[in-house]
């Protein structure tokens, strides 16, 4: 919020929240220096989606769902804590359900039940969520677009990006 209000004092063009790939340049940098300033870490699952055999793809659902379980499988290892997982909400009622079930399949999978809670609400309402969209538009620019420039500023916060169809060389579409 404090750099919010900073970039709106400075008649930045700033909007309701922060959306890398809808901010102007100046207010990404200015999110990405306040990054660079915070203690995180980034622990990403890149999913090449041509390279998902047709039996993953079967449905969205399906797709995400095998994402999440990798994802939390990976990057979750050996926590034996209690998780709070927030997720931005999205799209309408039943797909938001449907995702909603799927992130508590893959949680369901990975951990036992009196560990983990969920919260899902828009990202416009969780400055982290805002956070995460930054650090995944900078991972995404560079693996899809081979431009590090956002990724280089993070990347210290980045623990690992873990490619998990990184042997296949088969694309399905």
């Amino acid at each position: 919020m404090s750099l919010r209000r900073e970039l709106i004092w400075n008649r930045a063009p700033v909007r309701d929240y922060f959306h890398a790939s809808t901010d102007k340049q100046v207010v990404r940098d200015a999110v990405f220096d306040f990054l660079k300033t915070r203690q995180f870490r980034v622990r990403a699952t890149i999913l090449e989606k041509s390279k998902a055999m047709p039996k993953i793809r079967t449905s969205e659902q399906r797709f995400y769902q095998y994402a999440w379980h990798y994802h939390l499988k990976n990057s979750l290892a050996g926590i034996e804590r209690e998780i709070q997982l927030t997720t931005a909400s999205l799209g309408t009622n039943k797909k938001r359900g449907t995702f909603e079930a799927v992130v508590h399949d893959a949680l369901g999978q990975n951990f036992d039940s009196e560990k983990w809670f969920t919260a899902f609400c828009p990202a416009s309402a969780d400055p982290c969520l805002q956070a995460v969209d930054y650090c995944t538009w900078a991972i995404q620019r560079k693996w899809e677009r081979g431009d590090s420039r956002s990724y280089d500023l993070i990347k210290d916060k980045i623990r690992d990006e873990f490619d998990l169809f990184r042997i296949g060389k088969t694309h399905y579409y």
